[in-house]
Parts: C-alpha cells; sequence; structure tokens
C-alpha cells in the first residue's frame, strides 16, 4: 500500500476528523475508503435491489400506445 500527501482547508480537515471518529476509524482509513467509494463504478447495491420493485409499473408499449404511429423515416444506407 502506497502513501500519499494530501492538502485540506482547516474546515475540511475538522469535518474528516470528526466523521473519522465519530465511524471508528483513523483519518487516514476513513480517507481511503471515501476515495475508494467515490472511485467504484458499480451501481450500490439498494439501486440493483429496487430494479423491479415496483410490480404494477407499465411495460414500454403500454407507456407508448398513445403517442399514435411513428413517422416514416429515411434509411441511413
Amino acid at each position: 500500500m502506497s502513501q500519499i500527501t494530501i492538502y485540506l482547508q482547516d474546515e475540511i480537515e475538522d469535518k474528516a476528523r470528526k466523521a473519522a471518529k465519530a465511524n471508528g476509524k483513523s483519518v487516514s482509513r476513513w480517507l481511503a475508503e471515501q476515495v475508494a467509494h467515490k472511485l467504484d463504478d458499480a451501481w450500490p447495491q439498494s439501486v440493483l435491489d429496487a430494479a423491479g420493485a415496483i410490480p404494477d409499473f407499465p411495460e414500454l408499449a403500454e407507456i407508448r400506445k398513445g403517442y399514435g404511429k411513428d413517422t416514416a423515416r429515411e434509411s441511413m444506407d
């Protein structure tokens, strides 16, 4: 594991120290977790769990049925 030095404004440092203490972690560990979380590209589990959570949500065809017939489009060939 590597080490880096960062510079924080005093008020940001105070908030980081308080947050780390509230979570029972060192400032270094808390900051490392915040950076890792910010860089994580995955959807949170709570979002994944919400998929399909509304059982009576209409299908796409039902949503579009009142729009009328689509306009003919030119070929892209």
